[in-house]
């Protein structure tokens, strides 16, 4: 099998996973608060067939149709098709959706291109089930999200000190058919509805760590003893057309308990190596990843600014000084972010082992500031929308006799827009920044690919690091200034 359309995908999840919601066990296929999360879902997989020349290319082995963001980069070719397949994906949902499969298929092909980090300590094994792995991914065309983060409870100590370190998850044993694996683990976007939970090191651990925390795995969400505590669901019933974002793409986020979980040694790809654990995302991870991560932002933005536009016009305030100036606002977030993808693809190079990925400086810089951006985004939608992103009839209001023409009367927008499509526009744009499922997006793009501070503080000492910066001495020196 490859290129899954929705129906296979949903079969796919029929695995007798272990969900809680609350404090009920859910049968997730039949689940009724998923069902429009799972239509959502569902809907991406049709989608790539849909658009298959922008979203699926042939498998280098088999020919068959494969999802592009499974291509291994070893050149500006690779990585602008992988940008047609992130741009079409990202207009399914108008980049509200943050973990769909492309984020971590995208992860995982640029682990196998720098498939030698695993190797450094002379060890093949685990590079080689890897590449395994990620040849199961593209046959099976498999949904995959990832869990990385270790659960902290006291802040004032390290990530594996005290209590900390007793929730994390770590090896408690070993058998001859794998590892056995007890602890929590933070956080699983799309976790009750993926395939596979893909864990790889999140921050750098001290050399002196335990060994048993290194850990880098695949295991099904099936796997017995796996449990996922899901967060209240924002997913909502009713017309799609009063909430074309709450009805389909809440993908829902969960809390990750390993007890006692067996992960085959197939699926091992780092045992307590900790140059593999602590080097992996230091070499290219950046750079890979976030051509993916910035075309959805960039996608996102330039939805947001056309619905702030249309809104602005549906009350004629589009020339008020003050609503043109956040309209280009967000214009201007949207042609950095593009402007940022562009620098990174025309300066991609050979990061090692013949992997070729975007210059992560422009998309390092955009990564720090787009939480800043997609928070402020919200705030002039709800700006602009003002009270009329409250005072906004139903579609059910419509279809009612004596409501409809007294609706259409009262309801209307500026310059004949209707009173339907008025209503349209403002409830989709409630959805987008106000309601819980656009309250939970906002919370995600804060900190989803980690806060911005600490992007900021990274970014600086990196780039401390990257050159000797002498300018102010050699200005001094030239105007004849001692230093």
């Amino acid at each position: 099998m490859a290129a899954r359309n929705g129906k296979q995908y949903l079969e796919g999840l029929d695995d007798g996973r272990t969900v809680w919601l609350g404090g009920r066990k859910v049968d997730v296929p039949r689940e009724p608060a998923f069902a429009g999360s799972l239509l959502g879902m569902a809907g991406y997989f049709d989608w790539q067939l849909a658009h298959a020349d922008d979203c699926l290319v042939g498998d280098p082995l088999t020919g068959a149709p494969m999802n592009a963001s499974l291509i291994v980069p070893h050149g500006p070719e690779d990585l602008a098709r992988r940008h047609r397949c992130f741009e079409r994906f990202a207009r399914y949902s108008a980049g509200m959706l943050g973990r769909t499969p492309d984020y971590v298929n995208v992860t995982l092909a640029g682990f196998v291109a720098r498939a030698d980090v695993f190797r450094r300590q002379g060890d093949s094994r685990g590079a080689e089930r890897l590449c395994r792995f990620h040849r199961e991914v593209i046959e099976k065309d498999l949904s995959l999200t990832h869990t990385i983060i270790h659960p902290v409870i006291d802040k004032s100590l390290g990530d594996l000190e005290g209590q900390n370190g007793e929730l994390a998850t770590r090896v408690v044993r070993r058998t001859s058919e794998g590892l056995v694996l007890r602890g929590a683990k933070i956080l699983a976007t799309l976790g009750p509805f993926a395939d596979e939970l893909f864990v790889y090191p999140g921050a750098p651990m001290p050399r002196d760590a335990d060994p048993a925390y290194a850990l880098s795995f695949s295991v099904p969400v099936g796997t017995r003893g796996l449990h996922m505590l899901c967060r209240d669901h924002y997913g909502t019933g009713g017309p799609l057309a009063d909430r074309p974002f709450s009805g389909r793409f809440d993908e829902q986020d969960a809390f990750v308990i390993f007890d006692d979980v067996l992960v085959p040694w197939e699926r091992v790809f780092i045992d307590g190596d900790m140059t593999a654990y602590n080097e992996l995302m230091r070499e290219g991870w950046a750079a890979n990843i976030l051509q993916q991560t910035c075309i959805r932002a960039a996608v996102k933005l330039e939805f947001a600014y056309e619905l702030c536009t249309r809104m602005a016009r549906a009350t004629n305030c589009e020339s008020r000084p003050e609503i043109a100036a956040m309209l280009g606002e967000i214009l201007s977030y949207a042609r950095l972010t593009r402007a940022a993808i562009r620098a990174g693809e025309a300066d991609a190079h050979d990061f090692g082992n013949g992997a070729f990925f975007c210059d992560d400086r422009p998309l390092r810089a955009t990564r720090a500031l787009l939480p800043g951006w997609m928070v402020r985004t919200n705030d002039v939608i709800k700006q602009i929308g003002s009270h009329n992103l409250l005072a906004t009839a139903s579609v059910d209001a419509f279809a009612s006799p004596e409501l409809a023409p007294l609706v259409e009367r009262y309801l209307p927008g500026a310059k004949n827009m209707s009173a339907r499509e008025r209503a349209q526009l403002f409830r989709t744009a409630w959805d987008f920044a106000g309601s819980a499922l656009g309250g939970r997006v906002e919370l995600y793009e804060r900190f989803y690919l980690a806060s911005a501070a600490r992007n900021l503080g990274l970014d600086h000492l990196v780039e401390q690091k990257s050159r000797d910066w002498t300018e102010l001495p050699e200005f001094l020196a030239a105007a004849g200034i001692e230093w």
